[in-house]
């Protein structure tokens, strides 16, 4: 559903495509990437498009969107996904491993056809505030999914950018244990500095720009001041990038990119020297 004014498109909870989850394979039907997507001719415009990349200056770089819990709560509904993990267990767990198989057989294909320096991959795990389940119940569900999937990477060389804009500050150890490189998308309601110290490196966190700047009436002077807030506060930490926390590039609002942007450079300039 994408109600107008709204500035982003939401899974309904009515038409399902996955009523009952009991009976899931009567009416999910997983597509084979192999079967569709092995040939090698279907993959000459994007390794062309890699050829032209300096790879000094910058990463070729993928993007997977629609994560395994993402995916889940497409088929059947946030509320329904949610209430299933603790009502049906075994059959939610058996869709999200076909889920898993699926993603993992595209992660083998884009890592073995394109050769990406890089892999954006994403999935919400929570709200704001919150995680949509319980820790224990993302680590029996959801986590076993992806360990497959970054492992394939991290034997290859893949850096692995994990996008969720939400509250996950109960799972960053196991976040860095499932080889995620960059936490994209990290929210101001995580504690970012305490994250920090924890990890000590171990993972980038990238965001902590809260959205609330990008609207269409937001002004010069309130964009740089959070964006700047956003580099004095978590900079000193370090192995932090300041973006906003979308997953993808770019804002919503064409003229607040542009600022943050020399906000950011006008920080690195005047702290570290550096600037571009």
């Amino acid at each position: 559903m994408w109600p107008e004014e709204q500035l982003f498109a939401f899974p309904s909870e009515q038409d399902l495509v996955c009523e009952d989850v009991t009976r899931w394979k009567e009416t999910v039907h997983v597509p084979d990437p192999v079967a569709n997507c092995s040939e090698e001719s279907l993959w000459e415009d994007c390794r062309a498009a890699a050829a032209k990349v300096d790879r000094n200056e910058k990463l070729v770089t993928s993007v997977m969107g629609t994560g395994v819990f993402e995916q889940a709560h497409n088929l059947m509904g946030v509320s329904n996904a949610c209430m299933n993990f603790l009502l049906e267990p075994d059959d939610m767990l058996e869709l999200l491993e076909a889920i898993g198989e699926y993603r993992f057989q595209y992660t083998k294909l884009l890592v073995d056809k394109l050769h990406p320096d890089l892999i954006i991959s994403h999935d919400d795990w929570g709200s704001k505030n919150t995680l949509f389940i319980s820790p224990d119940t993302w680590r029996e569900f959801i986590k076993p999914q992806y360990k497959k999937m970054y492992d394939y990477m991290k034997e290859h060389g893949v850096i692995i950018m994990h996008h969720s804009d939400s509250y996950c500050e109960p799972l960053v150890e196991d976040m860095v244990e499932m080889g995620i490189d960059i936490w994209q998308g990290v929210l101001n309601t995580n504690n970012i500095p305490a994250i920090q110290e924890k990890l000590q490196g171990r993972m980038v966190l990238m965001g902590g720009i809260d959205s609330v700047i990008d609207r269409a009436d937001s002004t010069e002077e309130e964009i740089r001041a959070e964006v700047r807030h956003v580099c004095e506060t978590y900079g000193p930490g370090g192995h932090f990038i300041p973006s906003i926390t979308y997953g993808g590039p770019g804002t919503l609002f064409p003229h607040v990119q542009p600022i943050i942007n020399d906000e950011i450079n006008r920080y690195n300039l005047e702290t570290y020297g550096i600037g571009y």
